[in-house]
């Protein structure tokens, strides 16, 4: 893999930060998709061999199988020799049965091990060995913009490409989850699912989780992946492996979707059996503040609903339905808890 980095680092440093993206990310896409190596280069350790494919069956009744379907496929990265295969949590949520398959390989039993909604990992591992070797963790934090990767899904170089670090910005979704420093590249790989990133050294730097239309976030931005930073796994790795879960409070939740629209905060989304539907939220409601504070954007709506205190504390939500102001109390719960989840651990 280091060798398709030397074929454009030579012009990184004659590259302003940002310019021209467009010419840019053209080129990209024409000439850096990873071709396949020799045969004397594959007897060498390829960290790509690392991702593997992630196969799960949801059953009908789970809460996610209405947004996230019941037969969901993608892929997974070997980070342990015991088969551990770390990959994003939405792949596995809720799943009555794992299976992961090695590239050229044939699936193989899996028991789901962990999920973490805060970053978004899921742990899950291979009931037997899957003839690959696992790849090395690296350091997300010193990623930086401009920065060469590999972005890779299962199947080896056939199905990796040439990126670019556009930004690392904050990134805040409507299910209740708020990166601080999420990794942006470009061009997109299609097949982002638990795909791996991959630093220049062959450590993995992160896990895709999104296709994203505006990578810059202004509406001028390329088209392009999120990957979560493999260093949001470290500190919680050992939970995740003993509890399942991180040893954290979980945050208050009460199950409101929403979305941006002309600088107010919608209700597109209430979760059904939820805090909110129990108090009475709709959708279509505008939000317009948490506890007397103003809201117009996701990300302080979340920061505002978390620092009110644990499970339990009571949110007053301020919402305008129609052209009427209403003051609603709701009772905050643990989404995990809300989640029909069987784990094996």
């Amino acid at each position: 893999m280091q060798r398709f980095f030397g074929l454009l680092s030579h012009r990184k440093a004659a590259l302003p930060r940002l310019f021209g993206l467009s010419v840019f990310v053209f080129f990209l896409a024409l000439t850096c998709s990873i071709a396949p190596r020799s045969a004397k280069a594959t007897e060498a350790f390829d960290p790509l061999q690392s991702v593997v494919e992630v196969m799960s069956s949801v059953p009908i009744n789970a809460r996610t199988a209405p947004i996230l379907g019941t037969e969901r496929t993608g892929s997974g990265i070997l980070i342990g020799d015991d088969g551990l295969v770390l990959t994003i949590g939405y792949l596995i949520l809720e799943a009555s049965a794992l299976q992961v398959a090695a590239a050229g390989g044939k699936p193989v039993p899996a028991e789901f091990v962990a999920y973490d909604h805060a970053s978004g990992f899921g742990l899950l591992k291979a009931q037997k060995p899957l003839g690959v070797k696992a790849a090395k963790l690296g350091k997300s934090a010193e990623l930086a913009e401009a920065d060469y990767v590999v972005a890779a899904s299962t199947g080896g170089n056939n199905h990796a490409t040439m990126a670019l670090v556009l930004s690392r910005r904050p990134f805040a979704a409507a299910w209740d989850y708020l990166l601080e420093s999420g990794i942006f590249t470009t061009p997109p790989l299609p097949a982002h699912q638990g795909a791996g990133l991959f630093g220049q050294d062959g450590k993995l730097l992160g896990v895709g989780s999104l296709v994203i239309r505006d990578l810059i976030g202004d509406g001028s931005g390329p088209p392009g992946n999120l990957f979560i930073p493999i260093d949001l796994l470290k500190p919680i790795l050992a939970d995740l492996l003993t509890f399942g879960r991180s040893s954290e409070p979980p945050r208050p939740w009460i199950g409101v979707y929403p979305v941006e629209v002309n600088g107010v905060l919608v209700v597109n989304r209430v979760a059904t059996d939820s805090p909110a539907e129990a108090a009475g939220v709709r959708r279509g409601d505008v939000m317009l503040g948490v506890a007397e504070q103003p809201v117009r954007e996701m990300d302080r709506f979340f920061r505002l609903l978390w620092g009110l205190g644990r499970v339990g504390v009571e949110v007053p939500l301020k919402i305008l339905r129609g052209e009427k102001v209403i003051n609603i109390v709701i009772e905050s719960g643990d989404r995990m808890k809300w989640l029909r989840i069987n784990p094996s651990y």
